[in-house]
């Protein structure tokens, strides 16, 4: 019986109705899209800083990631990477040959990182060379030449065929200083990391680092990242003399993003939600009021408190269910979309993602198990939005409410 007259009840003033209807399909869109965008945000850092930049896991001697000095390289480093380039679960694996100085040219200097790479296992494992933009990529056989970022390059004032030198600690404590031809300019979505790495062939570092044939750094990646604390914990044990980070080790900042995320989901959408159930609480109550006559007649007539709280109680409800999901079915098929042809925000935020190092091409995406957490966390707004008007309603007075016009 209530659900007939709570039914009937709603669709007495049409207009009210499909405002609350509206704005909750509208809320809940929001709502799902925009925690869809943050998803597929975090989603595509973690994906570009392991596949990019740090790997799934990296090796170094346990003094090199405190200390940064050549002397610190890893023993058997050659031996090393070929047991972990021949294993099955390794998707793709290099060395290097780290350095940290001063880059200059003849118009400018800076700190840098210098970085001696096998080419083709770089490439491999980090795509750098799908990223120059100028020039060409190093070659195994090409000796001192370099590429550097673009924001490097401009730092510097230099260009293809310029010639730069390089000035850092070798192993043995003395200063070594090397001169390098550009042969190739990069360009990636993160400009602190453009500004800051310049590659050069591994031989030609470790040559000046006094390190020959050794290398401060293996990175690696998985087939599957699932499996990467089971891996990596196996292969600790096999070598426990190196020291071991995962990517959550290597960026603390994207590992404590990803791990929160959960929680920026619960506050964002109780921040969108919380607006939302004002809304509903403002419209409900004013429908209480202006049915006051009608409300104090049930009352007269012997409909009780605990009836006639339950009737509110359920239109509310009602409203909030109806529009809920097509509120979430807008967002299925709008993420769905943008999931594919991405979100371009290159005309106008390009330079502040890359300084954050995100790409400004975002595809939204979401599992499906948080669209179950999004209707859960609506019928909690639509149960709270309910109690003050139906408390409301209760607590008029039925004489008081029938002498109202």
């Amino acid at each position: 019986m209530l659900l007939q007259i709570a039914w009937k009840n709603i669709w007495r003033n049409k207009v009210r109705s499909l405002v609350v209807l509206g704005s909750v399909v509208l809320g809940v869109w929001v709502g799902a899209f925009m925690v869809a965008y943050i998803y597929g945000l975090m989603n595509q850092r973690l994906k570009d800083a392991t596949e990019y930049e740090v790997s799934h896991f990296q090796l170094h001697h346990p003094n090199f990631d405190r200390d940064k000095e050549a002397k610190y390289f890893l023993d058997n480093s050659t031996d090393l990477l070929g047991e972990i380039q021949k294993d099955k679960a390794i998707r793709a694996a290099t060395a290097r040959v780290i350095a940290y100085g001063v880059v200059a040219s003849a118009k400018s200097s800076t700190g840098g990182k210098f970085i001696g790479v096998l080419p083709e296992s770089e490439n491999a494992v980090t795509g750098i060379g799908d990223f120059v933009i100028e020039g060409n990529y190093l070659k195994s056989n090409a000796k001192n030449k370099a590429i550097i970022g673009e924001k490097l390059a401009d730092k510097l004032k230099v260009k293809v065929r310029s010639k730069v030198v390089l000035t850092f600690p070798a192993a043995d404590g003395s200063i070594a200083a090397g001169a390098f031809r550009i042969i190739g300019i990069y360009k990636t979505y993160n400009k602190g990391f453009e500004e800051s790495n310049i590659y050069v062939n591994a031989p030609d570092l470790a040559k000046l680092t006094e390190t020959p044939n050794q290398f401060h750094e293996i990175a690696a990646l998985l087939h599957q990242p699932d499996s990467l604390e089971a891996y990596t914990a196996t292969l600790q044990a096999k070598h426990p003399e190196v020291f071991l980070e995962t990517w959550k080790e290597l960026s603390p900042e994207l590992g404590l993003m990803i791990d929160s995320f959960d929680q920026y989901l619960y506050i964002f959408l109780i921040i969108i939600l919380l607006a939302l159930s004002f809304g509903i609480i403002n419209t409900m109550l004013m429908a209480v009021l202006e049915r006051g006559r009608e409300i104090g007649m049930l009352m007269a007539i012997g409909m009780n408190k605990g009836r006639l709280f339950g009737m509110i109680f359920i239109e509310t409800l009602m409203l909030v269910l109806i529009a809920a999901p097509f509120g979430l079915a807008f967002a299925y098929f709008t993420v769905s979309y943008f999931g594919e042809v991405g979100l371009d925000f290159s005309e106008v935020y390009d330079e502040g993602y890359a300084a954050l190092g995100f790409k400004s091409l975002i595809y939204p995406a979401m599992e499906n198990a948080y669209y179950f957490k999004i209707i859960v966390m609506v019928v909690i707004t639509a149960v709270l939005s309910s109690l003050y008007p139906a408390w409301t309603a209760i607590r008029l007075n039925p004489v008081e409410a029938m002498s109202k016009l």
